[in-house]
């Protein structure tokens, strides 16, 4: 009986192991706001302008929600849907702000950057919010550029909180913001070339215009468009290998770096895969695989892997990321090559060298890194999601076994 107990302890100690290294599940605004019906109108609009994706991917991070109310006020000024997501991005900050870390900000006051500055969408500091614990342990939150003679929003109360990753707050009523208010353009009237050249893509911008394929670009907006643009940096360092195009190649690599269909940041993290770009045609696949790397969402070409690193926009039906490196289809450059074979081992010619001669051949003998290719290496690297399922059915398996065990010594 002992025996059993013993055993019975052991596998419960094993199912406990395999439970704790599932990987906990990420938070979700979404749910999170869907518990408290009053924010059923903020929830929506995080929704339809994509912010909650980008909530949902960033770690440590506040939302300053408002109830139904404020958010009826808000509409009723009948603002644009890339104005309602500037106003709304104004009250997602960068950063963790619990109920009581508000009441601890150091000297009373603070400034954090918000989703409207990270995006580059605000100009000079119009997207930073200050955050002041006032006197009868109210705490104010008031925009950088505000000019408005309303009231002060002020924190109510904590919704929900994962401390250090997330906190859902409700203040009292929007943050207003010139910059934020301002008319802001459809994605289908903007100009993609002029976005990118204003936010860090200026080289690659001045390229398409050159290139003449302008025209492709714009003219693929209305039925879906992702762009991932190399950042200047990143071209400076190609612009000799660029100059040894021909017309042709340069219009093909530049067109390579854009996907006739929308995707944001999470649909790309949710289908990992091949792509077809803008330079697809016939036999000429000019194709790439997107795969997520813990947080990261890489591109793979056969010659070269990139990571996006910004958002310049992401509203439907256009997303501009910035990447970097210049994305470089096999079509045009040699692939990678694969990593070197092992070398042979050797026999050692003489035993009178000793200890020493045997050490080092030895380490000769040792084996060096398997040669594989890169789509094999895409095969074999699995998503997050995809470990996480595993992680499941592992625990699943070992928590059948203890049942099992349980009617056994029962």
């Amino acid at each position: 009986m002992e025996l059993r107990i013993s055993s019975l302890l052991l596998l419960l100690l094993a199912a406990a192991a395999f439970f704790s290294a599932i990987p906990a599940e990420a938070h979700n605004i979404t749910r999170m706001l869907a518990k408290h019906p009053s924010f059923s109108t903020f929830n929506h609009y995080l929704t339809v302008t994509h912010l909650a994706g980008e909530i949902n991917r960033r770690r440590t991070i506040t939302v300053c929600a408002v109830d139904n109310g404020a958010m009826n006020d808000l509409l009723a000024k009948h603002y644009s849907l890339p104005t309602i997501k500037n106003i709304l991005s104004l009250h997602i900050f960068a950063d963790y702000f619990g109920a009581k870390k508000l009441h601890q900000i150091t000297k009373g006051s603070t400034t954090t950057s918000s989703l409207f500055q990270a995006t580059g969408e605000a100009a000079g500091t119009s997207g930073y919010v200050n955050i002041t614990d006032m006197k009868g342990g109210k705490v104010g939150f008031s925009p950088v550029d505000s000019d408005s003679d309303g009231p002060m929003a002020t924190f109510v109360k904590s919704l929900e909180e994962l401390p250090y990753d997330i906190a859902v707050l409700q203040i009292s009523n929007t943050l207003t913001s010139p910059e934020a208010e301002a008319p802001a353009a459809a994605p289908t009237d903007l100009n993609v070339t002029s976005l990118m050249a204003k936010q860090g893509c200026q080289s690659f911008s001045d390229m398409i215009v050159s290139q003449g394929v302008e025209s492709t670009f714009s003219d693929s907006v209305q039925g879906g468009l992702t762009v991932f643009c190399p950042s200047d940096e990143a071209l400076d360092d190609f612009r000799p290998r660029y100059k040894n195009l021909t017309a042709d190649g340069k219009a093909s690599l530049l067109l390579y770096h854009g996907v006739p269909v929308y995707n944001s940041l999470g649909m790309l993290r949710s289908s990992n895969g091949l792509v077809n770009t803008l330079a697809t045609e016939g036999a000429k696949k000019f194709d790439f695989t997107v795969q997520n790397d813990g947080d990261d969402v890489k591109l793979k070409t056969k010659v070269v892997t990139a990571t996006i690193t910004g958002t310049l926009i992401d509203e439907d039906p256009l997303a501009v990321f910035k990447i970097d490196e210049v994305l470089l289809p096999k079509e045009l450059f040699k692939a990678a090559p694969p990593a070197p074979a092992p070398k042979p081992a050797t026999k050692s010619k003489s035993k009178s060298k000793g200890a020493a001669a045997d050490d080092e051949d030895e380490d000769a003998d040792s084996p060096g890194p398997a040669s594989e290719d890169i789509a094999a290496a895409d095969e074999d690297n699995s998503s997050s999601g995809e470990r996480a399922r595993g992680g499941v059915g592992a625990a699943a398996l070992c928590f059948t076994l203890v049942l099992g065990f349980l009617a056994y010594i029962c």
